[in-house]
């Protein structure tokens, strides 16, 4: 009996210290992007906006943007946008409200060489404002562009 009983206050006591160690909820936002991509000569040109399917607004994102070629050393970013490494370059998005679009992010980066093709991998590096993306089937694209001039959504 004295057995059961220990037990049982022990359980009590880690149950109560589980739900203080709990904390409030953290907030929780649903980022996904969509935009296009063309290839042309080395140049790839790329459209995307930020969507945030909330619940909760995040205060700023960084969408990476990361290329199967590498980027050629010299580069003309828009603001916001950096060269992470040779294949990368991160942009942030700003302030994404819940259950809306951002703004509008265009970049011109150049490729070594002239590539038949390039697959562009897009994801979130780091979304700010403490709030968390569970669902990352959205957040993550990955498109094959032909050098063609085509435009090719995601």
């Amino acid at each position: 009996m004295r057995i059961l009983g220990a037990l049982t206050a022990g359980a009590v006591l880690l149950g109560g210290a589980t739900a203080l160690a709990a904390g409030p909820p953290v907030p929780e936002a649903d980022l996904a992007y969509h935009g296009h991509v063309a290839l042309d000569a080395g140049r790839a040109d790329v459209t995307l906006v930020a969507h945030n399917h909330g619940p909760s607004p995040v205060d700023d994102a960084t969408v990476r943007l990361r290329w199967s070629t590498p980027i050629a050393d010299a580069q003309s970013l828009p603001h916001r946008c950096t060269r992470s490494d040779a294949w990368t370059v991160l942009c942030g998005t700003g302030a994404l409200a819940a259950d809306g679009p951002g703004t509008t992010i265009s970049l011109r980066v150049r490729l070594v060489g002239a590539p038949p093709e390039v697959l562009l991998e897009i994801g979130t590096a780091w979304s700010g404002g403490g709030a968390v993306d569970g669902n990352h089937l959205n957040d993550r694209q990955r498109v094959l562009a032909l050098d063609t001039d085509d435009t090719y959504r995601f």
